[in-house]
């Protein structure tokens, strides 16, 4: 793994880029719709990003303590639209663009009239609403069965609850509902005039089956829909047919390119830091966050705790996810007033014994209990625990959960050589990192490439447009080794970590005398 480096800073990979005139064709233009923004970037044929060929808008969710979490779908349209007019309206661009491609965070759920307008807002994954009609669908169905089958459990991420819950609490909705899309779908729909999902799309509803690539008819039955509500289903090769060139042809330079159908973030995001094969572990640490490895095969069994998500006929991507890490560092400015620089220095400081025993679970747990009404808490804090110490805990916590996922996922994969870290989150905490190293006792190589999962989803558009290129290998930033003099400590965190969430997802909270 290399031995142990750590700088203040690590460098922001902007030197991980070319310019347009030494740029390799064709061209792939990428677009993000992230939890914090919408993002679009130019890349090469080699995967390297096109330097001045970017742009951002940020947004945000509307949330509430009842569980909404939503966002509006024709805002997220307007956002692409405005990053395309100044990416790709452009003269130079002409015939060098070989593909449009769209990754989203995964989950969301948009209905839409005959004429394709909205009838409701983008429903996220956070959003929890559902959770009564989980449990009477979890009574139903044996979950274990469901798992196996989609690739994921039941949960209140997925649609099948959150078609339940929209059909009881908001009927008017669910019938004006002529079709079902997810965020990506729906802007393509309204800027293309055609869609489809992804096969990667279509895996993070709960609703496809693993091993056909098609919607499951028995789960969709219990979801209350048919296939007729949903989009057909386009593997990663395939470009998405039927756009119509009157509307593209407002991006000059996007002309003769192909349009792919959306797929999911957390594939784009493996992909784009080098998780491509089986012998590397991602771990993704955004505003959410996940720990994945990409398989060439499809596995008979998947741990209770993990998801599989079908991307192609070959590949899936096993691995767990988890709502708070950027959302729960967030918290802890915004609720504790530490500002970033502050929780860093936070993160590097000596382990101590005095640190709060915490479970991250601000807005629930998906992986590995997949208990989403969970809520956070914090153990072992006295008159004279201050804030550092919180935030200290909350740090460690998220940290805990990672190892979770990482325990079931080296208990199904085999060959996997390195752990690979990239997101938000490790660029503003650093110190974190050398944490998250000691805990999981493996050293984890930091990835600081901007927009990563904007480069995986250039990736995997270049695999059938331009097969033959070699691709680019951006440097890392460093490798954060275990230290053997914090092995005992974190052991110790962990056993009361595994202690207070039994006690959570179990029911048993609080604990006994």
């Amino acid at each position: 793994m290399g031995k142990h480096k750590r700088t203040p800073r690590p460098h922001d990979g902007t030197d991980f880029a070319v310019d347009l005139e030494g740029a390799r064709d064709p061209l792939v233009m990428t677009l993000d719709i992230g939890s914090t923004a919408t993002r679009g970037s130019l890349y090469d044929a080699t995967g390297t990003p096109v330097r001045h060929y970017r742009d951002k808008v940020p947004h945000e969710f509307t949330t509430a303590s009842d569980g909404t979490s939503v966002m509006d779908p024709d805002q997220v349209v307007g956002e692409i639209t405005e990053i395309l007019d100044r990416v790709c309206d452009r003269p130079e661009l002409a015939g060098r663009v070989g593909g449009v491609g769209l990754d989203s965070f995964a989950s969301s759920l948009v209905g839409v009239d005959a004429d394709g307008e909205a009838v409701s807002e983008c429903f996220t994954y956070a959003d929890s609403r559902c959770t009564p009609q989980l449990a009477r669908l979890r009574e139903e169905l044996n979950e274990r069965e469901v798992q196996q089958k989609m690739g994921a459990r039941l949960h209140t991420s997925y649609l099948a609850p959150r078609f339940w819950w929209l059909r009881e609490t908001r009927p008017e909705q669910f019938e004006a509902a002529e079709r079902w899309l997810s965020i990506g779908e729906y802007a393509w729909l309204r800027l293309l005039g055609t869609t489809a999902a992804g096969t990667a799309t279509a895996a993070w509803t709960g609703l496809l089956n693993r091993r056909s690539g098609n919607w499951d008819q028995r789960m969709l039955r219990a979801a209350g829909i048919t296939a007729d509500k949903l989009s057909p289903i386009l593997e990663p090769h395939e470009p998405l047919p039927g756009v119509d060139p009157e509307r593209t042809a407002r991006w000059r330079g996007l002309t003769g390119a192909q349009w792919f159908a959306p797929v999911a973030d957390g594939l784009c995001a493996n992909l784009g830091v080098g998780g491509a094969d089986e012998d590397t572990m991602v771990v993704s640490a955004a505003t959410s966050g996940a720990m994945r490895v990409l398989l060439h095969h499809m596995p008979q069994q998947i741990p209770a705790g993990l998801w599989c998500y079908r991307i192609d006929s070959s590949r899936c991507l096993l691995g767990g996810a988890l709502n708070d890490v950027g959302r729960a560092v967030s918290w802890l400015e915004s609720t504790l007033g530490l500002d970033i620089e502050t929780l860093d220095d936070i993160a590097a400081a000596p382990v101590s014994t005095e640190t709060p025993g915490v479970l991250p679970f601000l807005t629930g747990e998906r992986s590995t209990g997949w208990a989403g009404s969970a809520r956070a808490v914090f153990s072992d804090v006295s008159a004279t625990t201050d804030a550092p110490a919180m935030a200290r805990g909350m740090l460690e916590g998220i940290a805990g959960s990672y190892r979770r996922v990482s325990d079931e996922l080296e208990s199904t994969s085999t060959g996997m050589e390195r752990i690979v870290t990239a997101g938000r989150v490790t660029q503003e905490l650093p110190s974190w990192l050398q944490i998250l190293g000691d805990y999981l006792g493996t050293p984890v190589i930091h990835q600081t490439m901007k927009r990563s999962t904007c480069r995986g989803n250039a990736l995997l558009m270049l695999e059938s447009l331009a097969p033959d290129v070699e691709r680019s290998h951006p440097e890392p930033a460093g490798t954060y080794a275990p230290r053997a003099q914090t092995q005992d400590y974190y052991r110790g965190v962990h056993e009361r970590f595994e202690h207070l969430y039994d006690a959570l997802v179990a029911g048993r909270w609080p604990l006994p005398n």
